[in-house]
């Protein structure tokens, strides 16, 4: 990833064909269309390649949860259950359907540690939402037995795992719903766009209305159209689509070579006595969009990250340091600093994040590196990588 590193004359085909209808919008205008409809293609190519009965387009990753958890009627007095390493938008979404956040530690899969999950579960609780971090899966068989324990909704977040599986499974489509990202950086991309997906039919329905202000797309007149209940414009732009269109058709190779470039970086790396690497509950299904280790304490992954830049290792992140990506930074989450004012339920119902302590994921995201596997490097790249990736780590051990 990302899949802008292999755009070709495939999406410059798709995008001109919109160009030179002069559409960009994905309803309305028929006649001036010349039957190109991308967005709905790109829906159906979504459906085949996942293997799921219905997809919703949207205009980002986050407005794909926005749309989930509307669907999925969670809103004022609901809990959701999210990781503490995420991409800010998870908690952005829940407090923007009015619901309350409530975080809780990761595993050695960099994801929801099932048994803080459970322990977690309230009365108010309605939604587990695992999120599928840096192209791999959250341990979906423990976390689908709680959610059936406990009658809750398992909402997966695999906007960084597209093209991952778990057994036998896409990723996106073992829950209830899920939700993935197509922005500049990820393994297929729109430029901006997402899509929310799911196998129930009236949850599809409620998606396909909302995102575009409640219209109900009966009928062949835009304009009489009637709005069964409110919605908001969350909809992709047919340029958008096209983009997305050509590069959802390479996804398969995209993610062949992300497996490749992974396993020669991962065997150069296992030499190391000193690293170890993430649990993948499927090795399998990792879409292999990063390769995530660990080394035995904070201070040598220190060390290492130094010493990545000394020897030219580039496009690395320590996530403990990160402001968008892990709690410790959310201070704007943290202090509830919000343009308009939260409800009561939001504010007196949230942890103090400012006092609660995740000692669990604080260990395991400061001794993490994860390296972003790019789609354009040759193999003797790779090689060369892995040569000065070893070399960086054992200059300090």
């Amino acid at each position: 990833m990302p899949g802008f590193e292999l755009f070709s004359d495939l999406e410059r085909k798709e995008v001109n064909d919109v160009l030179e209808s002069g559409v960009l919008m994905r309803y309305g205008f028929d006649g001036a269309r010349n039957g190109h409809w991308k967005a709905k293609e790109l829906e159906q190519e979504l459906q085949r390649i996942l293997n799921v009965k219905h997809a919703q387009l949207t205009s980002s990753g986050t407005t794909a949860l926005n749309v989930a958890l509307a669907v999925l009627g969670v809103g004022a007095g609901d809990e959701v259950i999210m990781p503490t390493f995420t991409f800010v938008a998870s908690f952005e979404s829940i407090l923007a359907a009015g619901a309350t956040p409530i975080l809780v530690e990761i595993d050695d899969t960099l994801t929801l540690d099932p048994k803080a999950v459970e322990a977690a579960i309230t009365p108010k609780t309605k939604v587990v939402m695992p999120v599928h971090m840096c192209g791999s899966m959250a341990d979906l068989d423990a976390l689908k037995a709680i959610c059936d324990k406990h009658n809750l909704i398992l909402l997966e977040d695999a906007c960084q795992a597209v093209g991952g599986s778990y057994k036998g499974k896409k990723l996106g489509t073992i829950g209830d719903a899920g939700c993935f990202s197509f922005d500049y950086v990820k393994t297929i991309t729109c430029g901006e766009g997402g899509a929310m997906v799911t196998n129930n039919a009236t949850l599809a329905k409620n998606a396909d209305h909302y995102t575009d202000h409640g219209h109900d797309h009966e009928g062949n007149d835009r304009g009489a159209e009637s709005h069964p209940f409110l919605g908001y414009n969350f909809r992709i732009s047919e340029l958008n689509a096209a983009v997305g269109l050509a590069q959802v058709r390479r996804l398969e190779d995209f993610v062949a070579i992300q497996r490749k470039h992974k396993k020669i970086l991962k065997e150069a790396l296992a030499t190391i006595t000193e690293v170890s690497f993430r649990r993948i509950p499927d090795q399998e299904g990792d879409s292999a969009g990063f390769l995530s280790f660990f080394m035995p304490t904070k201070e040598l992954t220190d060390k290492v990250i130094i010493a990545f830049k000394a020897f030219g290792v580039d496009a690395y992140w320590n996530y403990y340091q990160n402001n968008w990506h892990y709690v410790r930074k959310w201070k704007h989450l943290k202090d509830k600093i919000s343009l308009f004012p939260l409800s009561n339920q939001i504010v007196n119902g949230m942890q103090d994040l400012n006092t609660i302590q995740f000692p669990q994921s604080d260990d395991f995201i400061s001794r993490n590196i994860s390296c972003l596997i790019k789609l354009s490097w040759t193999e003797a790249q790779v090689h060369e990588r892995a040569k000065n990736m070893v070399a960086a780590i054992k200059s300090v051990l």
